[in-house]
């Protein structure tokens, strides 16, 4: 358990550096909000959120892994599969549990309150892809540990996956240019920014789209993709048409943004 604190954190370090170096490099869009303001809330979620986590799960998907393993709870403890098959099995099997997850966070009022504050950010960078109130964490976890316990994934599949998906979580939200032919391309293997970035539109048709944060073929399957914003990337506006002062999106009021003001109808039953 500490050898995995230990890889999952040196990887999210590493890569948020290289990730802020490139968009500084070579941005996407401008900035409509100052950074250093947007950094210092949502770096600050994310400090929250494992505290969170910490305060109400005993284990983590690795553990509740090995002791599905050691139990033979899960489809997979009961398979004769390859390893290396188990390995893939359960890391697409868990990424479709999250893209599931993530519809339904449009789709049932209650998380969509909670999911708001991820969408109000009125920017688009690597530190969106961190930016969750404290209460999805929580219900994001306990999703992951019933999934775990239901797939039945080896615990390296496990430590893979939730490298892996903080890693793309961060990528598909970052700020940075990438050639359109090469993003063509990439996007058939990976969700990339401008995939993303359209579910971060403020049009709501567009935000019921590419839910997929680290596998992109979800959304293909499913009828949820959509190629390009309307706006194109550079003109299109970030964010939620009710939250479009960033003064009114503190740290404060995005920690009680799900419990007050109206939610309205979830966005996913509007067309």
């Amino acid at each position: 358990m500490e050898a995995e604190k230990i890889i999952r954190f040196s990887t999210f370090l590493g890569i948020l550096m290289v990730l802020a170096i490139m968009e500084t490099l070579t941005p996407r869009r401008e900035k409509t909000v100052p950074k250093a303001q947007r950094w210092f809330i949502n770096l600050t979620l994310v400090a929250l959120n494992p505290l969170s986590v910490a305060l109400v799960f005993p284990l983590l998907p690795m553990g509740m892994a090995q002791l599905a393993a050691e139990h033979n709870w899960g489809l997979l403890n009961h398979s004769a599969l390859p390893f290396w098959l188990k390995i893939i099995s359960g890391i697409v099997m868990l990424d479709l549990v999250l893209y599931t997850q993530h519809v339904l966070s449009h789709a049932i009022p209650a998380f969509w309150r909670l999911h708001r504050v991820h969408h109000a950010d009125l920017d688009f960078d690597l530190t969106t892809g961190l930016r969750f109130h404290p209460l999805e964490i929580v219900i994001s976890m306990l999703v992951k540990l019933a999934a775990v316990a239901a797939i039945g994934p080896p615990p390296l599949a496990v430590l893979l996956f939730e490298i892996v998906l903080n890693a793309t979580s961060m990528f598909n939200h970052s700020n940075i240019e990438i050639p359109q032919k090469i993003d063509l391309i990439l996007r058939m293997l990976a969700v990339t920014p401008d995939m993303h970035r359209v579910h971060h539109s403020v049009i709501i048709r567009e935000t019921n789209s590419n839910f997929g944060f680290n596998l992109p073929w979800w959304d293909r399957l499913f009828g949820t993709y959509k190629d390009q914003p309307a706006n194109g990337h550079t003109e299109m506006l970030i964010g939620l048409a009710q939250y479009r002062d960033q003064r009114k999106l503190s740290l404060i009021r995005l920690l009680i943004m799900p419990f007050v003001g109206d939610s309205g109808v979830v966005p996913i039953n509007r067309h």
